[in-house]
């Protein structure tokens, strides 16, 4: 038993007995026996079919208490004492335990017991009976127990005890230990008034952990100065700030696990209850009033902050849970948490559920725990939401040799994304970045495309020779956002009387602007991509009237359309027999999603992949334009450098953005991201590399073009004595222009464009 100082031995026993006495309490393996097998391996007094199922470390074998029945009495000098009795039945590992605590049978698995608690020495002794009493010899079971109030890694126990024989001539089994540990919800009630205390005794090797796993690198620096994770508020009271960090640091959320297969659906979850932070034990509530602020603190830990808060002392439970709840992973956690970084720096310990001979041969134990295990714990920023991965890292470890039967295999988890405490609204923070983002790229592109539209006023002669494919590839990316933002407006509309009303989020004022603004801005450039379309058309036509006889000198798409589909539908094609042949490269993707209004959809994989090769085509715009110019042999430069170079850039900046922010897994919603969509093959790491260059390939491949005569270009470029490019032909020597410039640009003389030279692009 602990020191006596530390144990409870106020007048509301009874009321803590009765509340604590119905829950699980767990049998401990006897670690410290060392006698013989028959001697060691027995489950206590407690004999049956059951019993006997159980191994000789006695995992998942559980004690119900019931029947509590406690009778205080108050003497002198503030003394106090009660009579309890009980019933003790012990559970098996297959046994649903609240079922068979419910029994009512006696047998060889329950005990019927009753004794005195005194309040000199604050603990509970019985005289226990072994199922049914036929005569004195069958209550030869002493139990004891009691409510301890200091807590550290290896004692978070609520209720302990030990079930002993009385007659020990007989050395009928060794004393059997049980333990109810404490659950963060029982702080808040009896325990108010208890006074309740923590001892650290893991900082040290937490703080050695640290430095080991934090080298300095630019890494950290740029994290401790621009980013902010949870720490104390400035301003507010210790023990309130501590109190509030305590619930941003507290997880309950969904993980992916490296143990299990990642292609079934099973998730682990991740359960982390804070004990202690600091000095503070427990949850503090203001409203108590107290005088003072050390007065206010309902439980103390006896330890302090280290680094002037920077660093805190913090212990927790961890438990980890796969999914349905039928394997759990528990650990004690002790260490420090930096505040500056976000993360936590533990020691663990764990319950050891093996055999006695293991245990007792295990000299490191420490009171029956395996401590020698390391828990780091990042947590995400409460800043830069929208860049950085908003999700919690977990590593176990365990410190022993591989050949040791208590090493285990290292654990890796990433949580789902997480909020905290008051950042409800953060959950769309990345979708309200994206949009401003859309808004700043489409606001470009439209200058962009008015640069060209301005430009070709003055290139005339030039405007024929502007591709008509690479114009209607990026319409029809501006007219694709604008057919289902209105099929999702009709959608909205239907729906709107089955939201709920409390949920904000969704009807954001803020939010209904950006899409607004977005949905505008793409109208915008719509329209300007089909007035330069219109543009070339005419001019093609005008042309096409002044030499009806000679419709090859005029340019045409025909060839450039064909060339293109050729191409991408082999392109297409190729992405198809790659993602059949490479099903395991290929993220995991549900048949089914879920949109914000609860709609369930049905995925084809095809239409998803054809989704992202559309996509493709977009950014790989200039290809039309590229095939173009060698079929027409150009001599002339039919887009301004910031027309091409802008659209380019302006098409590379969602890879770009996607590069440098964390990618986000969201099981629940496909719609989540507005700029782009990590999911999709072309927005993974290679994509976000290989299209970029490609794109840019592309655009000084244009350059190049544009530069010099389809000619010198022929010239030049060869292959040995083998050319690449034909020499060029007469098939598209330009027509005068003087009717064309009269008809497209009114009250111009028509003597311009005659006496005009070439003058440098803008």
């Amino acid at each position: 038993m602990s020191n006596e100082a530390n144990i409870y031995k106020g007048s509301a026993f009874c009321a803590l007995l009765q509340r604590f006495a119905y829950g699980e309490a767990f049998v401990v393996p006897n670690w410290k026996c060392s006698v013989t097998d028959d001697y060691c391996s027995k489950l206590g007094p407690f004999s049956g079919k059951e019993i006997k199922s159980t191994d000789e470390g006695f995992k998942d074998v559980r004690l119900g208490i019931k029947d509590v029945r406690c009778e205080p009495r108050y003497g002198r000098r503030n003394s106090s004492s009660a009579r309890v009795s009980a019933l003790f039945r012990v559970v098996g590992p297959l046994e649903s335990f609240y079922t068979a605590v419910e029994r009512t049978g006696l047998s060889n698995a329950t005990l019927v017991a009753e004794g005195i608690w005194n309040s000199s020495s604050g603990q509970l002794c019985m005289i226990g009976c072994l199922g049914l009493v036929k005569n004195s010899g069958s209550c030869n079971s002493r139990i004891c127990l009691y409510i301890p109030l200091s807590f550290s890694i290896t004692q978070r126990n609520v209720i302990s005890g030990s079930i002993s024989s009385i007659d020990n001539k007989t050395l009928s089994h060794f004393p059997l230990s049980f333990r109810q540990i404490l659950q963060p919800s029982e702080l808040y009630d009896q325990f108010e008034t208890s006074k309740l205390s923590y001892m650290y005794s893991k900082i040290k090797f937490a703080g050695a952990f640290l430095e080991r796993s934090e080298p300095f690198d630019f890494k950290t620096v740029i994290k401790k100065s621009f980013l902010s994770y949870p720490s104390l508020e400035n301003g507010a009271d210790l023990f309130v700030s501590l109190s509030l960090l305590a619930e941003d640091l507290t997880l309950h959320v969904s993980a992916t696990s490296d143990l299990l297969p990642k292609l079934h659906s099973a998730r682990t979850v991740i359960d982390v209850q804070i004990l202690s932070l600091g000095p503070l034990f427990g949850r503090y509530w203001s409203s108590q009033n107290r005088s003072t602020a050390e007065e206010d603190a309902p439980f103390h830990a006896k330890a302090e902050s280290t680094e002037k808060q920077l660093l805190l002392n913090i212990s927790a439970q961890l438990t980890l849970k796969e999914n349905p709840y039928n394997n759990s992973f528990k650990l004690s956690l002790e260490g420090l948490y930096d505040s500056r970084v976000g993360k936590m720096y533990l020691i663990g310990c764990r319950d050891v559920w093996k055999s006695w001979r293991t245990l007792f041969e295990s000299h490191d134990l420490e009171d029956g725990f395996d401590c020698l295990i390391e828990v780091k714990l990042e947590y995400p920023p409460k800043t830069a939401r929208w860049l950085v991965n908003p999700t919690a890292m977990l590593s176990i470890s365990s410190q022993r040799n591989e050949d040791d039967p208590l090493y285990f295999s290292p654990i890796k988890c990433q949580s789902l994304p997480i909020m905290y405490r008051q950042q409800r609204e953060d959950i769309l923070s990345r979708r309200g970045v994206e949009g401003i983002l859309r808004i700043l790229t489409l606001s470009l592109a439209i200058t962009f495309i008015l640069s060209q539209l301005f430009y070709i006023r003055n290139k005339l002669d030039d405007v024929p020779y502007i591709s008509l494919v690479m114009l209607g590839v990026q319409a029809l990316g501006y007219s694709l956002p604008l057919i289902t933002g209105v099929e999702a407006l009709f959608k909205k509309m239907e729906s709107e009387s089955h939201e709920t009303p409390s949920y904000d989020l969704e009807t954001s004022q803020w939010f209904h602007v950006i899409d607004f603004g977005v949905k505008l801005l793409i109208l915008v450039a719509f329209l300007l991509t089909l007035r330069l379309f219109q543009k070339v058309w005419k001019c093609r036509i005008r042309l096409l009237t002044r030499a009806p006889l000679e419709p090859g000198r005029v340019p045409s798409d025909k060839r450039v359309l064909f060339t293109s589909l050729v191409i991408h539908t082999v392109g297409f094609a190729l992405v198809l027999i790659v993602h059949s042949l490479n099903p395991s490269k290929r993220a995991i993707q549900a048949d089914k999603y879920i949109d914000r209004m609860g709609n369930t959809y049905k995925l084809h994989e095809w239409e998803t992949q054809l989704e992202e090769y559309m996509g493709l085509v977009q950014d790989f715009f200039l290809l039309p334009q590229i095939i173009g110019n060698i079929l027409w042999q150009i001599h002339c430069k039919p887009l301004r450098k910031v027309y091409y170079v802008g659209i380019t850039l302006v098409r590379l900046l969602p890879h770009v953005y996607d590069y440098v922010r964390a990618p986000v897994s969201n099981p629940y919603f496909s719609e989540e991201y507005e700029f782009v969509n990590p999911s999709l093959d072309f927005y993974s790491r290679f994509g976000d590399v290989a299209i970029p260059l490609a794109a840019v390939v592309l655009s000084i491949v244009v350059f190049i073009q544009q530069r010099w005569s389809y000619e010198k270009l022929s010239r030049t470029i060869n292959v040995g004595q083998h050319k690449l490019l034909p020499f060029g032909s007469k098939v598209y020597e330009r027509l005068p222009s003087k009717s064309v410039e009269a008809e497209l640009v009114s009250g111009v003389n028509e003597n311009a464009a005659d006496g005009r030279g070439e003058e440098d692009e803008k």
